[in-house]
């Protein structure tokens, strides 16, 4: 979208501007991303009469943007997605999740237990949604509103980082048009935030900080779906897996039904990835080819889409104070992203925030001390309690002991000894299916190899039955996958620092685009003889790049975003 109603005039001039300097143009508020805590932020400014700049950098509000995914609103939060925008469930969802299953996998042997009441927990809805369509939707109804203020939405704009005078925020640099000042900028840059990193509130320093997420998007006709789930055309149906079928990596599995297409996909630990050398795209067709699926995928197996992004822990990440000066940070910039057990939320928390962020800087202005927005803003998550739901004190107290190596070892073997073997059958798949749905429980799951694989293994094994579905999916390669993706080449937006195999050949094998012995990927490892003397190094192509970030965080690189509207378009998100 570009702005066709004056928000932005030709010769650069604004309606209605507030301290605008003659070298820079002037806003009361700057939004950075149009996603859903940009688009909360932007709304509720909006609706506070304050004068608003969006600022996308996609071609399309979306087209950069990927998600699991389900959208939560939550009972006890203050700002809902459907409150801010009416008619957003109608318009831009796809179905509701309305049952919930967690299959513990060992082999072909399964164990599910329904887990609907701990998703329901504190849950007035949750839709299925896919990003393009989402977000595209919802930057049409923020480009009407923030108009009425004398901003408007710009895409294809890439903001590169902060504009600072005499240290102090004062607004944004570009990398499409000359400075902009603000009284407040909102980065709801996603998590690859460029200004959370500018500003030294976010780095990506260590892998055990993060989650690493692949889908396929699956196209299967709306009437296929509702016959192989057992639904209507408004419900929808949300599988977790966890177990044995990802080779020993910490993270689990999600099919998840929208209008007329699955989304299937994987998340794990990206410490585990790493330390594994384990290939994501591998990961996901080990859930893709499992017997398990065949019932729900189908001899015709079509792919839409292959997508990756990274996800924070918000456990570890989260930011305590998510604001430095003029700026605040929402959403994944802000590591906003709730792991409850098997179940990950986050667009709720982002809604939340940004419109928490919005609020704040109204409140302050009201007061005439638009400066304290910051702090009121770090009072109103905590006052909410929005950060209590992303480090929960139960995780903080007790959890994270048993990420303790000794315990942790001593909690795998247990589980798998005759002892542990023996109450996992005493206690049955009633008690077991009640102790997964306990939300205090599963906000303590500490991040080892227990929860995910050991426990799910032998629940499976000691409980399961054999699934004798026959699949006949062959998921595409990676060539094929990426081939399917659509790239503008450009400036290379990835510096690869150190070469050598020994700092960077993680992003070999982690990066969800590239493989061992795959040539046509972002990053392959080479043998280079230069005077007798053989190196082992890394070569790096960022033209079919998904920009996720993965290899920002294992490898030794300068990661950026492409300019503007340049670089992967996602179609489905």
């Amino acid at each position: 979208m570009t702005d066709d109603g004056g928000a932005v005039e030709e010769d650069g001039a604004t309606d209605g501007r507030v301290g605008a300097t003659d070298d820079s143009e002037h806003y009361e508020a700057v939004v950075v991303g149009c996603g859903p805590g940009g688009a909360a932020a932007a709304a509720t400014l909006a609706n506070n009469g304050v004068e608003t700049l969006v600022l996308e950098r996609g071609v399309d509000a979306g087209s950069k943007n990927v998600s699991g995914g389900l959208i939560y609103a939550e009972e006890s939060a203050p700002y809902t997605i459907d409150g801010l925008f009416p008619g957003f469930r109608e318009e831009a969802t796809e179905r509701p999740a309305t049952e919930n299953y967690i299959h513990n996998v060992a082999g072909d042997r399964v164990a599910t237990f329904d887990i609907s009441e701990l998703h329901h927990h504190d849950t007035e809805w949750a839709d299925s949604v896919l990003r393009r369509k989402m977000d595209s939707w919802l930057a049409e109804r923020v480009h009407e509103m923030t108009r009425e203020t004398g901003g408007g939405l710009l895409t294809e704009v890439r903001v590169t980082g902060l504009l600072r005078d005499g240290g102090e925020i004062v607004g944004v640099e570009t990398a499409e048009l000359d400075p902009i000042t603000a009284d407040l900028i909102v980065a709801a840059d996603g998590v690859n935030s460029e200004l959370a990193r500018d500003a030294g509130l976010m780095d990506w320093e260590e892998p055990e900080e993060w989650y690493q997420g692949v889908k396929a998007v699956v196209d299967v006709e709306p009437d296929a779906i509702n016959e192989r789930f057992g639904v209507d055309d408004d419900e929808g149906v949300a599988h977790l897996f966890s177990g044995d079928l990802f080779d020993g990596v910490r993270g689990g599995g999600f099919l998840y039904t929208n209008r007329d297409s699955l989304s299937v996909g994987t998340v794990f630990h990206l410490d585990s990835i790493a330390a594994e050398r384990a290939e994501p795209h591998e990961l996901l067709d080990n859930l893709l080819t499992h017997p398990l699926m065949a019932r729900w995928l189908g001899d015709d197996y079509r792919e839409r889409e292959y997508s990756a992004k990274l996800v924070p822990d918000s456990k570890k990440v989260a930011l305590e104070s998510p604001h430095e000066g003029r700026l605040l940070v929402v959403g994944d910039a802000a590591g906003q992203m709730q792991a409850q057990g098997p179940i990950i939320k986050g667009m709720n928390h982002a809604v939340t925030a940004g419109a928490l962020a919005a609020e704040a800087f109204v409140d302050a202005r009201s007061r005439g001390r638009p400066e304290r927005a910051g702090q009121l803003y770090e009072e109103k998550l905590h006052g909410e309690g929005v950060m209590e739901k992303l480090r929960p004190s139960a995780y903080r107290n007790l959890g994270s002991l048993g990420e303790v190596e000794p315990l942790a070892d001593w909690s795998d073997r247990l589980v798998e000894s005759s002892l542990g073997r023996y109450a996992v059958r005493a206690l049955g798949s009633g008690v077991l299916e009640r102790l997964y749905s306990s939300p205090r429980l599963v906000s303590m799951i500490p991040d080892t190899r227990t929860p995910y694989v050991t426990l799910p293994t032998v629940i499976a094994e000691e409980l399961g039955e054999r699934v004798t579905d026959r699949n006949e999916v062959e998921p595409p390669e990676l060539d094929d996958r990426i081939g399917e993706l659509t790239y503008d080449v450009g400036d290379p937006h990835i510096e690869l620092v150190d070469n050598s195999y020994a700092a960077s050949g993680t992003a070999v094998t982690a990066c969800p685009v590239s493989a061992e012995d795959f040539g046509g990927g972002c990053y392959r490892d080479e043998r280079v003889k230069t005077n007798g003397h053989e190196e082992h190094v890394v070569s790096l192509d960022t033209q079919p790049c998904v920009e996720c970030g993965t290899c920002a965080v294992v490898a030794e690189t300068d990661w950026e975003h492409p300019d503007g509207g340049k670089g992967v378009e996602f179609r489905e998100g």
